[in-house]
């Protein structure tokens, strides 16, 4: 679930954008929420927010001045803009600064999904590995598929919609059916883009969302297995085996060990 804080300085759109917005469905939950940028400030120290979506106007402290103290500290939340079409231009040179997008008022779900699921992907990306790792193993690199200039859109689609429902029963006839495509179109597009089919694809998202589960340590290895998708604790144990070259148990094994030599 994304941690999100609201900060716009005019209270009905800020309440609007709490209340009207479905952010379970969109996979996120709104932590809190700040009438100017400097009460935004001390809210993103206090709750260490995912994302923040920000007026770009405010009172005391503005949503580009916001972002760019989180830039000049190296904060890793993702900062989005609120912007009307008179302020668009400025909206286009703020995210040099650090935001990662915008959002022209009234926002539309559909756009707000769309960007969501972006962070949720980049944020979803595996980092570089050390060596030794786990994390030497190649699942998939998701970044910059969607950063593609020319991504196939119903590529684009299959991408961003794994990000939100990668635990449901899903399948290539199914997304093809979605996009009214054929499903040896889309499998055909999705190996030319990303060198995977959807099963393979599906299966690595998966995955890669049981290795965060796995490392906090919250979940037994079996509730990790129901959660990210897998039929049943012995088939995702077979996965993990086979992608990982290891069992679920040995890699928190591996990661308790890690955590306990750490400086």
């Amino acid at each position: 679930m994304l941690k999100l804080i609201i900060a716009e300085d005019e209270e009905i759109i800020r309440r609007g954008l709490i209340t009207t917005i479905d952010w379970a469905a969109m996979g996120a939950e709104v932590i809190g929420d700040a009438a100017d940028g400097m009460e935004a400030w001390a809210l993103i120290h206090e709750k260490h927010p995912d994302i923040i979506l920000t007026d770009i106007r405010m009172p005391r402290l503005s949503g580009l001045q916001l972002a760019e103290r989180l830039h000049a500290e190296k904060n890793p939340a993702h900062v989005i803009f609120l912007t009307s079409y008179a302020d668009f231009s400025y909206a286009q040179r703020a995210v040099r600064v650090g935001a990662c997008d915008y959002l022209l008022k009234p926002v539309e779900e559909e756009e707000l999904m769309t960007v969501l699921q972006r962070i949720r992907l980049q944020m979803q990306a595996p980092a570089p590995a050390a060596s030794g790792s786990v994390g030497k193993i190649s699942l998939v690199d998701w970044l910059p598929l969607l950063a593609g200039a020319h991504l196939n859109p119903h590529v684009r689609e299959v991408l961003e919609f794994l990000a939100t429902h990668y635990q449901e029963r899903l399948s290539v006839e199914e997304m093809a059916a979605r996009q009214g495509v054929s499903a040896s179109y889309l499998s055909r597009k999705l190996k030319e883009t990303t060198g995977h089919t959807f099963n393979s694809l599906l299966t690595r998202f998966r995955l890669q969302q049981s290795l965060a589960l796995l490392a906090e340590g919250r979940l037994r290895v079996y509730e990790v297995a129901e959660a990210v998708g897998f039929s049943d604790y012995k088939n995702y144990a077979q996965v993990f085996r086979k992608y990982l070259d290891m069992t679920p148990s040995q890699y928190v094994h591996q990661e308790s060990e890690a955590v306990q030599t750490m400086p």
